[in-house]
């Protein structure tokens, strides 16, 4: 099972979900609450109800088949896999954490009201829908136009040709404070399925801030995890399953069949 980030959707996952089709797995990406095409509802977008929400799927999804899958998420998607993992271990195999599951923004924004000012989203509703895909593939050169349409796909595109994010802001303000809250490093000693995290790294070679906080709570994880695996993709973006969607899924298939996921 495929779980986005914040402010994506399941489409990005489109990449990544046919090559492990191809590999012989099972797939199912997911629109999370507020996201896509889900229900956008006026509240539940801290970390427990988002679990929770979850949670309820997987046991839905047990008559058709889904007996404790891996469930993979991307970012703030990635610490809510590590709080299912947490909380619902029964109903998983076994989780992945993709450039996240070690979030903690309260370590570097100790103040929520100087986390919200800095990391809210631009307000780009109303801008065209080509000058908006124009800046995505200027930025990202190295993606696919599946990854591409992946990433526009984070956007109702509207009549008159522009576009408004599917997550609105004020829901994403409720999002990211619910991240901000979450401590996932208070979870690992708890955790009993096997783990795995597959961080990003700007550069094949120079570790920067960012990079150095992520292998110290890397470190850390392991060091507390039971069962726990780190597979570095050197350079690489935030959204590394859709700039590398073979190789992640090659990743993935792996600890799935080397017995990491047994």
């Amino acid at each position: 099972m495929l779980v986005h980030g914040l402010a994506s959707n399941a489409r990005l996952w489109d990449g990544p979900a046919q090559a492990l089709v191809n590999l012989g797995h099972p797939v199912i990406a997911i629109d999370q609450r507020g996201h896509g095409h889900s229900d956008k509802t006026e509240s539940g977008y801290d970390m427990a109800t988002i679990t929770d929400d979850l949670a309820t799927l997987l046991e839905d999804l047990r008559a058709d088949g889904w007996d404790r899958p891996v469930v993979i998420g991307q970012s703030w998607g990635g610490n809510v896999v590590i709080e299912l993992a947490w909380k619902y271990p029964l109903l998983v195999r076994g989780v992945c954490g993709v450039d996240g599951g070690i979030i903690e923004l309260s370590q570097y924004f100790p103040d929520w009201n100087d986390c919200k000012k800095i990391m809210a989203p631009p307000r780009i509703a109303g801008m065209k829908f080509e000058t908006l895909n124009t800046a995505i593939k200027s930025a990202h050169a190295d993606w696919s136009p599946q990854a591409i349409a992946g990433a526009m796909s984070n956007m109702e595109r509207l009549a008159d040709g522009t576009i408004r994010p599917w997550l609105t802001f004020d829901r994403h303000i409720l999002v990211l404070h619910g991240l901000w809250q979450h401590r996932p490093s208070q979870r690992f000693a708890e955790i009993s399925v096997p783990v795995m995290f597959t961080p990003a790294a700007s550069s094949a070679t120079i570790d920067d801030d960012m990079t150095r906080g992520k292998i110290a709570a890397l470190d850390s994880a392991e060091r507390l995890l039971k069962a726990c695996r780190v597979e570095w993709f050197r350079p690489a973006d935030h959204d590394l399953h859709a700039q590398h969607p073979i190789r992640f899924a090659d990743v993935i298939h792996s600890a799935c069949t080397d017995g990491f996921f047994s």
